[in-house]
């Protein structure tokens, strides 16, 4: 495949998980049952690609139960992310998820027992700058803002552990079995939303059932296909860099589908691009730093 179209590929993919903020808000279910019914569909929708291509699910069975609590993470990281675009609105959402990078940054010195640099912690206090520029004008989105930096972290979380599963894995099984440990985790948390004997869970609209399949299908399971195979192609410095683009085309599309509402003041955006600036510069200026050293 041409270098180019391969390289649009991406950008096409991240515009499509920038687009998931929309979809949460587009989809009038409340954001538990978001997330359970994307996850059943995810589920079962790898369950037949697995039975088809002839894979199998069989894994040992101490891999299965990390993968599944993987899942756990995942739907934490769903839960959250949603949950800030519901209590705050799709920018505040994409922008908290915006710090991924950096979190990761700080969690593999950790999970693989290794030193942070400087260079690190320099940037995460960039990073603590900037939500300080957003929040400090009496910010009204805050709860937002937290939920949307604690799915940050998630997503970091399970994105280290990911890189571990992919060594000895398919792609495929480790997506469906997290997916499946995810929709597992959202079940208990549908009593939390039961109210006045109603159903414990809604069943969706037509309209949002539409969403939900292009949620489940297009921006899950066929996004994260896409973006595996094209590892091939690209390093994962080249990978990530367009990644970071995910809130720019994010929040480009909400004010797009959702106008005035997304509208934020000076400082949300002031503070916006400098995280914006320190997740693109981090990866640069490493990049030179081993240059130089090797």
């Amino acid at each position: 495949m041409h270098i180019g179209k391969s390289y649009f590929k991406l950008h096409f993919i991240v515009i499509l998980w920038g687009f998931t903020a929309i979809l949460g808000l587009l989809i009038e279910l409340n954001f538990i049952e978001l997330v359970f019914y994307r996850t059943l569909i995810a589920s079962i929708t790898l369950a037949i690609i697995l039975y088809i291509s002839g894979r199998g699910f069989k894994l040992e069975r101490s891999e299965i139960v990390k993968l599944i609590l993987t899942g756990v993470a995942i739907a934490a990281h769903w839960l959250l992310f949603f949950g800030a675009a519901r209590y705050s609105n799709a920018s505040v959402s994409l922008i908290g998820l915006s710090t991924t990078t950096l979190w990761t940054a700080l969690m593999v010195p950790l999970v693989h027992k290794k030193r942070i640099s400087k260079l690190e912690i320099a940037f995460a206090f960039i990073v603590i700058t900037a939500l300080y520029i957003i929040y400090k004008d009496d910010f009204e989105y805050g709860l937002g803002l937290i939920m949307s930096l604690g799915s940050a972290a998630l997503a970091a979380f399970f994105t280290v552990l990911n890189h571990g599963f992919v060594r000895k894995h398919h792609h495929s099984s480790i997506v469906f079995y997290e997916m499946l440990g995810a929709w597992l985790t959202t079940i208990p948390f549908l009593w939390i939303i039961e109210r006045n004997g109603d159903s414990v869970l809604s069943i969706p609209s037509m309209s949002d059932l539409g969403y939900l399949l292009i949620l489940a299908l297009v921006c899950t399971v066929y996004a994260n296909a896409v973006a595996t195979k094209l590892l091939k192609q690209f390093s994962a410095f080249a990978t990530n860099l367009v990644i970071t683009m995910e809130p720019v085309y994010g929040i480009l599309l909400a004010l797009l589908f959702f106008g005035n509402t997304e509208k934020m003041n000076l400082s949300f955006y002031l503070g916006t691009l400098l995280i914006m600036s320190a997740v693109v510069v981090y990866p640069l200026l490493l990049r030179k730093i081993r240059r130089e050293i090797s």
